[in-house]
């Protein structure tokens, strides 16, 4: 926290997908990550992936880490919170 010049208490984090694959052959990671750290950067955790390359698409969640990381007030971007409503049975 103290490389971004936050505090414990506000420090954001975020829920978002960290790209990884080849070219042309993306493979995302869901990761709760701090909002200041770039996309593809170090995270804090993995809560999950999606391959959106199969039919249909290929998703392996964490949902117990997950509801954690909403709890303690993380916040989804917007691409996860869709595939949070699509796949999560909750």
């Amino acid at each position: 926290c103290v490389e971004y010049g936050l505090s414990e208490e506000e420090m954001a984090v975020r829920i978002r997908l960290a790209r990884h694959g080849t070219t042309n052959r993306p493979f995302y990671r869901i990761v709760a990550a701090n909002s200041q750290s770039p996309r593809d950067g170090r995270y804090i955790e993995l809560l999950g992936t999606y391959d959106a390359l199969q039919d249909p698409a290929v998703v392996a969640l964490k949902p117990e880490r997950i509801k954690y990381w909403l709890s303690v007030g993380a916040k989804a971007s917007d691409t996860v919170k869709s595939i949070f409503k699509r796949h999560m049975q909750d």
